[in-house]
């Protein structure tokens, strides 16, 4: 399997933190002095490309769409985050450090739950492997208590569904480390702030810092 080299992928049930640690580490590398750190590139699926959009609309329960066609359309919108003009591999391949939040793993669990896991493994079987793979653990009781204060919840955002998910992200994540991806678990219940050193320490280690 291709591996991408300098691409980092965030992972997570809803409420783990992932968007948090991206806005933290973009901070790091805006406010730290540059010398040394690679240019840092940080994105998200669904994208905020046009099937981007489509997708949140779907899971916002505002465009009723069938759990088939939203594999299918994740599955499109992660072609053209990968290999559209200005998307991963560019950067990548220009000596950026990728983070992405959410990447493969987020299609095989949530999508897998909804319509099984036959079409999203067939879907997403020929996309290139992340270098380093960060699973933000916790426990879903504490992450659905982090949403609260959010006005609207998307149709995955329930505790029995959040449950489902930590079980398959756990089952799913050692076959990427057999597959020679980095792969990391760090406590998503610690404060942010320290999550964010235990996720700059990880970082580090990779050979692009070693320039």
């Amino acid at each position: 399997m291709n591996i991408f080299r300098n691409f980092v992928v965030f992972e997570g049930g809803d409420g783990s933190g992932t968007s948090t640690q991206i806005e933290l580490l973009r901070g790091r590398f805006q406010s730290g002095p540059g010398e040394g750190l690679p240019a840092l590139f940080t994105t998200f699926e669904p994208t905020d490309n046009p099937i981007g959009r489509m997708i949140r609309q779907a899971l916002g329960g505002t465009l009723p769409l069938q759990p088939e066609t939203i594999a299918r359309l994740f599955a499109a919108d992660r072609n053209e985050h990968l290999f559209g003009a200005g998307g991963v591999r560019e950067h990548c391949l220009g000596g950026d450090l990728v983070v992405s939040d959410r990447y493969v793993p987020s299609s095989l669990v949530y999508q897998g739950i909804d319509c099984g896991e036959n079409l999203p493994a067939l879907l997403n079987r020929d996309f290139p492997l992340p270098e380093l793979l960060l699973f933000f653990d916790i426990d879903p009781n504490i992450a659905l208590r982090r949403l609260e204060k959010r006005p609207n919840r998307d149709l995955y955002e329930y505790l029995d569904v959040q449950i489902l998910v930590r079980e398959r992200y756990k089952a799913l994540l050692p076959a990427y480390a057999a597959g020679g991806v980095r792969l990391e678990f760090l406590d998503a219940s610690k404060p942010a702030e320290e999550v964010a050193e235990e996720v700059w320490r990880v970082l580090r280690k990779l050979p692009i810092f070693k320039k």
